[in-house]
């Protein structure tokens, strides 16, 4: 058993642990989907398992659910993570807030899927965020998202395996087919791939019009996606703001459903 390496991010520790019974079901089927497709699929192990050094920095609320998983592996790419190591503000995160009020669970240089943060370090909603930094609501909750992940995943893992045995085609083949079907039936729909829906858009209104109360100094816009589809979908640079939009960054409220744009 290892000990992770803290990399010493100054978390909330108000919110309670998210419980690993909430998330039993799916761990279990995303565990008997790699046993099934071993051949294209892998654990990542989690933080209390795993005989390697670990430099995570996962949120104390992760804790239970960190400790058992670490992520899943297809065709060795990285398709979720609860041990992101490097932190950063630039890329897919440049318009949200400090690194303790979001964590991402999967990320390329232009993209991400994370989830919110509330002040507290209560998780709440996860988002897709596009090339074009609008914000994509995944999922109400993490354990949601894990189903709808493990949907994809398996429909993903069957294809692969319609096509024969791993040994019967070159690697690079192989990991091109797992990212492009884990997009078509996953990424594509949250990180702006796809032809965005007009219907799911969510406009960003003046705080005084809202209706919220207890918004932070600063606010210059906001979103309120309480009542708001998965699906639903808020265009951050689409709003009308003093200075350079790219200076503003987003704070969560409501578990991350409502999302609010501040003046840095």
């Amino acid at each position: 058993m290892s000990t992770p390496m803290n990399n010493s991010l100054p978390w909330p520790t108000e919110a309670e642990v998210l419980p690993l019974a909430s998330v039993r079901p799916v761990l279990d089927r995303l565990a008997s989907l790699v046993n099934t497709h071993e051949e294209d699929a892998a654990l990542i192990p989690g933080l209390a398992v795993t005989e390697e050094e670990v430099a995570a920095d996962p949120p104390p609320a992760l804790e239970q659910i960190g400790d058992e998983l670490g992520g899943i592996e297809v065709r060795g790419l990285t398709m979720l993570t609860l041990q992101i190591e490097d932190r950063t503000d630039v890329g897919p995160y440049t318009l949200l807030g400090p690194a303790t009020s979001f964590y991402p669970l999967y990320e390329t240089p232009e993209a991400a899927v994370v989830l919110a943060l509330d002040e507290d370090g209560t998780p709440g909603a996860v988002y897709g965020i596009g090339e074009d930094l609008a914000l994509q609501l995944a999922a109400e909750d993490l354990a949601a998202y894990l189903e709808r992940f493990a949907d994809a995943l398996e429909t993903t893992l069957d294809a692969l395996a319609e096509r024969g045995p791993a040994d019967d085609e070159s690697e690079v083949s192989r990991a091109d087919a797992a990212g492009q079907l884990m997009d078509e039936h996953l990424f594509a729909a949250l990180l702006g791939m796809a032809e965005p829906d007009e219907s799911a858009e969510i406009p960003l209104q003046d705080p005084a019009a809202s209706g919220l109360d207890d918004l932070p100094e600063g606010t210059l816009a906001v979103a309120d996606l309480r009542s708001a589809p998965v699906g639903a979908r808020v265009d951050l640079m689409e709003v009308e703001v003093p200075g350079d939009p790219l200076e503003m960054h987003v704070a969560w409220r409501e578990r991350g459903r409502v999302i609010v744009l501040l003046d840095s």
